[in-house]
């Protein structure tokens, strides 16, 4: 399959423009050949010599695209990634808000999860890739309790995923050793898909002690893959650790070796200037996720903080739950805003620095080679209609990503060089069906 996106402005991002001035939009062909970008703008000979979809000729004339999406007013930009979801939650969408944080995990979605089936979870997870498709996002990052179920609705779909079973020892080592059987079963089934990566998922480490914590450090050195947790998301978690053993979470997970390996750290909110220093000398990911942390009432996470000691801060919106979208756009305005604010600085973070934690940096953070419009880079791409009163006039068309889009002027998602949102809908998604089954789920 080729596509060519004839005439659109494209958001083009420069590895070597200074600190805060990354993106400049242009006016640009966008031309798709499989699961890749083939070029942008006119093509360059070393670019497209050999490729299937270019004559041996080599002149830009010589494309000839199965698809030719008119460009005209509108956008193209490097499709959003999600670093951090738990998709099958979305079932619980509005179901325990407004709730201290314990009160919220333990006595309302807890006992939700308990009387969860494998396909509830499927149905929920469908839900929740649904709403990330159409709002933009073309990768997202899951820990998950239902093996398969997560993982079959992003094949389904065909969305691109980081899938890690969440995994804890609070039942002993029986419990660990079981959910490591389930993450392998998972990974052997499904491994050959070319838009599925896999994580090793430990939980946090309130529900996976230092020996579990161990032991899915060995499986992840074993099998080469990232390891994805949750650290230091709430105020409780960080006194509770250092009551045992006089660290913060995150120098905890130092102390083990936890970061010798590649992490992706979910939230770090309470992340201190010594813990900041460690995740930067370790080269550590982290996940912010602004609406969550907000409505659970754990703060804020230091973002420019990190980001001037050089942690390479990606974004997510953690499960519906507690945020309860999944819109990126959405959580991009709230990051950019928040940190204005609770900073009383208005340069605190800004609309370029926020795109960029967005695509590029989340690209980093799960190890894709997205996250970019840009030749020999794969093709996870969203169209975006300008024709839009909240993104008129062409003042800024960068701030108005940031700051006035709302993600209802996606158009069309390419992911993998396919097609899958076209003029608004999800085409390889029932999506009625999907409504259906989310309404009659968990009664």
């Amino acid at each position: 399959m080729s596509i060519l996106i004839k005439n659109p402005k494209v958001l083009i991002y420069n590895d070597d423009a200074p600190r805060g001035r990354y993106f400049t939009i242009e006016e640009k062909d966008v031309a798709i050949c499989g699961d890749s970008i083939l070029y942008v703008g006119e093509p360059d000979d070393d670019d497209i010599a050999g490729t299937p979809c270019i004559s041996p000729s080599n002149q830009a004339a010589a494309f000839k695209p199965d698809i030719v999406i008119d460009g005209t007013n509108r956008l193209v930009i490097p499709g959003l990634i999600n670093a951090h979801t738990h998709n099958y939650m979305t079932l619980f969408r509005n179901l325990a808000d407004d709730v201290p944080f314990a009160q919220w995990l333990f006595d309302g979605v807890m006992p939700h999860e308990d009387r969860m089936l494998p396909e509830d979870a499927y149905w929920g997870a469908m839900l929740g890739i649904m709403e990330l498709l159409r709002s933009g996002t073309t990768c997202f990052n899951d820990m998950h309790m239902h093996i398969h179920q997560t993982t079959k609705a992003a094949v389904d779909s065909g969305i691109r995923a980081l899938i890690g079973r969440g995994i804890s020892n609070t039942e002993g080592r029986s419990g660990l050793e079981r959910r490591l059987r389930e993450v392998s079963e998972e990974i052997e089934r499904w491994s050959g898909s070319p838009l599925l990566s896999f994580t090793i998922a430990p939980h946090a480490p309130y529900t996976c002690d230092k020996e579990g914590l161990r032991v899915c450090m060995a499986e992840a050195e074993r099998r080469g893959l990232r390891l994805h947790i949750h650290l230091s998301e709430s105020r409780q978690e960080t006194a509770d650790m250092r009551g045992r053993c006089g660290m913060t979470p995150i120098a905890y997970a130092e102390s083990i070796g936890l970061f010798d390996l590649p992490v992706i750290v979910a939230h770090a909110v309470q992340a201190e200037p010594d813990d900041i220093r460690i995740l930067a000398e370790h080269d550590v990911s982290v996940v912010t996720n602004p609406a969550s942390n907000m409505k659970l009432g754990n703060g804020f996470a230091p973002v420019p903080e990190m980001l001037m000691a050089g942690v390479n801060v990606a974004i997510g919106t953690d499960g519906a739950a507690s945020n309860n979208g999944l819109n990126l756009f959405r959580e991009m305005n709230l990051l950019s805003l928040i940190h204005k604010g609770s900073h009383e600085n208005a340069v605190a973070l800004s609309a370029q620095e926020t795109l960029k934690i967005a695509t590029v940096n989340g690209a980093k953070a799960l190890g894709l080679n997205t996250g970019r419009i840009a030749a020999g880079c794969k093709a996870d791409l969203a169209v975006l209609s300008l024709d839009r009163p909240q993104m008129r006039p062409f003042n800024n068309i960068i701030s108005g990503l940031a700051y006035a889009a709302n993600g209802s002027e996606v158009e069309t998602v390419i992911v993998n060089g396919e097609i899958v949102v076209k003029d608004g809908h999800c085409i390889k998604i029932d999506e009625e069906r999907v409504y259906f089954e989310a309404a009659n789920r968990l009664r």
